[in-house]
């Protein structure tokens, strides 16, 4: 049901099979667009929606170019206090770390917690960002925790610096809030965990 895609070694999206074709989750950087289309011509499925965990640049870098190549009907979601930054508000007080770069498109639909996309239930997750949320998979109990946890060597929270991979905690945003998030996700006894950077494991215990 999940496909892991992985640009340049270390950024991660990932494509989960539904009923009425794929739900991308997050869109890596730029020019990851023909390489994400590619994956999904291989599982012989149309992308139907683009659901995003957070706003940074590593996480919406397609996003343009895919809506513009594959068409209105295919729906972008991003929670609502992110899509707020990239419009341009005034969201939380002093500057934002990590990378906001502009986006031209506008979400189709605000992710709140408890929201529904497809078999994926929205989990808000706030710290990393303010509006960063993660995905779990009702039917195998998937979580998609974007960058609340990085997971090369063993699995870390990105609310401190870590040798491994240390550009996620210089980026978390609220270090507390991200900590939080995180006991928040372990309580949900996933069954493996898919991370933004890292690879897939069978749990963050």
């Amino acid at each position: 049901m999940l496909t892991q895609l992985t640009q340049y070694r270390f950024v991660n999206a990932y494509l989960v099979r539904e009923e009425d074709g794929l739900t991308l989750v997050d869109a890596m950087m730029g020019k990851a667009a023909p390489g994400i289309r590619a994956a999904a011509d291989a599982l012989g499925a149309p992308i139907r929606r683009i659901a995003l965990t957070h706003g940074h640049g590593d996480h919406i870098g397609a996003v343009d170019a895919l809506k513009e190549q594959l068409g209105g009907d295919v729906e972008v979601l991003m929670s609502e206090p992110d899509a707020r930054i990239h419009a341009g508000e005034h969201v939380v007080d002093g500057k934002l770390p990590g990378s906001w770069p502009k986006l031209a498109t506008r979400p189709d639909t605000l992710l709140h917690d408890g929201t529904r996309v497809g078999s994926l239930e929205v989990v808000a997750a706030p710290g990393h960002t303010p509006g960063h949320v993660a995905f779990l998979d009702t039917r195998d109990r998937t979580l998609i925790a974007g960058d609340v946890f990085t997971t090369y060597g063993r699995p870390r929270v990105t609310d401190h610096f870590y040798w491994r991979f240390p550009f996620a905690a210089m980026a978390t945003w609220d270090k507390a809030a991200d900590r939080a998030s995180a006991e928040k996700l372990r309580a949900l006894n996933a069954r493996r965990i898919a991370v933004g950077h890292g690879p897939v494991v069978a749990s963050v215990s």
